[in-house]
């Protein structure tokens, strides 16, 4: 007998939830391999809803830039200015010898998914490593982006639940027709709650006004990644980004959020918390 949809996604996040979670407490190469598992699927996904609209990423050259931009954020191999210089000069003399169709949509959805989906990612190594490499302080990068994950996860059910309960007043009716204000702010509450709980329980290296702002990110920034990941989806006509978590989508599904986030809580944490 084959499993519901819900049954479906239920057994697949009991099982990934707990490795995810594992893989941020651990770190190091570990969590290095996952964000280039959630770039470098992403970024493929990407290519493929690209190619709907007769666009051709440069697969080849983009995906091998998203992931050495992830493992640059790690290493400190070569400074971030000269690594675009070279990725953009590269992807512009390849179109030369590509013959596929508009030269203009092919070389701009190549470098723009490798700023959306490259630089984002390599923000989440950015946090996890962004805490010195001691016994005790390495470990608060992982129980930040924990907290992270668990914040994301919390706002999107709130807006869905509540959203579904009691919303009337749509968001963004072009790009998401069942999303509403009312599960939008309910779901900004809930990842803020989110987040004070985590500072209670295992982030007291953060002080208040620096979970509250986190949370902040999350609800407001979060929701924003999901409505931008749903208007590429829907330019593209496709309603997942592939197929290829059972019940849930593709891996860019499941991490827009995330990936929104990420850059700004890196900048926060780097510069205001």
């Amino acid at each position: 007998m084959a499993l519901g949809n819900t049954a479906t996604r239920i057994i697949v996040s009991l099982v990934a939830i707990p490795l995810i979670v594992a893989v941020c407490f651990i770190g190091k190469l570990p969590f290095l391999g996952l964000a280039l598992l959630i770039g470098g699927v992403s970024y493929f996904e990407f290519a493929g809803m690209v190619e709907n609209k007769n666009g051709f990423v440069n697969l080849f050259l983009g995906t091998a830039s998203v992931i050495f931009l992830i493992i640059n954020t790690y290493f400190s191999l070569i400074q971030f200015y000269d690594l675009m210089i070279i990725i953009t000069v590269l992807i512009l003399l390849a179109e030369l010898y590509r013959n596929k169709e508009s030269a203009i949509i092919n070389s701009g959805t190549t470098v723009l998914g490798i700023f959306y989906i490259g630089l984002f990612s390599s923000s989440l190594v950015g946090i996890r490593e962004f805490y010195p490499h001691s016994e005790i302080l390495y470990s608060q990068g992982g129980y930040l982006i924990i907290a992270l994950l668990f914040s994301i996860w919390i706002c999107d059910s709130a807006a869905f639940f509540i959203g579904t309960a009691i919303g009337k007043h749509k968001l963004f009716p072009r790009v998401s027709p069942n999303k509403s204000w009312e599960g939008a702010v309910a779901g900004f509450v809930f990842a803020v709650i989110a987040m004070l709980a985590a500072k209670f329980f295992f982030l007291e290296f953060l002080s208040t006004i620096d979970a509250i702002a986190i949370g902040a990110i999350v609800g407001i920034i979060g929701q924003y990644g999901d409505l931008v990941e749903s208007l590429v989806k829907r330019d593209a006509g496709v309603k997942d980004s592939s197929a290829l978590i059972p019940g849930h989508g593709g891996i860019f599904d499941r991490f827009d959020s995330l990936l929104f986030s990420a850059p700004l809580v890196y900048l926060y944490i780097k510069f205001i918390a």
